[in-house]
């Protein structure tokens, strides 16, 4: 295994063992649940905002390790960003898991730990449930989110 693919490897099993930011969030502004029915998935995404910034985000349920990696990263990487940098760091990375686009890890930073998703078509749907949930959140849509 390459070094680099040993880094990504140990960024997704550290935020899987301890994810950031996994917390029922007391007074959100606004939540939504995401389930991967093909994976059995499900996670609730919380949000505060101050304006346009994301003031705390934040996910509780469960999940496999990709899902419950990509929600952590995605928490500790949205935290204090606007809306428009939330939605661009969420097309970059959506491209960078569906195989669109190549890992670059000094733009992407955690996120390009997630770059061997696009090899597992199935992982894909783990890996963007999260992000989806998320992006349903700040749009203020009611409907669950599912990655059927």
């Amino acid at each position: 295994m390459s070094d680099l693919k040993a880094l990504y490897q140990e960024v997704i099993l550290d935020h899987n063992r301890n994810p950031r930011n996994y917390r029922k969030m007391e007074n959100p502004d606004r939540f939504l649940e995401g389930y991967n029915p093909l994976c059995g998935d499900r996670y609730t995404v919380y949000i505060k905002m101050k304006g346009e910034v994301i003031e705390d985000i934040s996910f509780q349920g469960s999940g496999c390790a990709i899902s419950k990696a990509s929600a952590s990263v995605m928490g500790s990487l949205l935290k204090g960003k606007t809306r428009a940098e939330a939605e661009v760091i969420f097309d970059q990375f959506h491209r960078l898991v569906r195989g669109e686009s190549k890992a670059d890890a000094e733009e992407l930073g955690k996120l390009a730990a997630f770059s061997g998703v696009s090899e597992f078509p199935a992982r894909v749907k783990c890996a963007i449930l999260a992000w989806h949930t998320m992006k349903n959140v700040l749009e203020d849509k009611a409907e669950s989110v599912s990655t059927e």
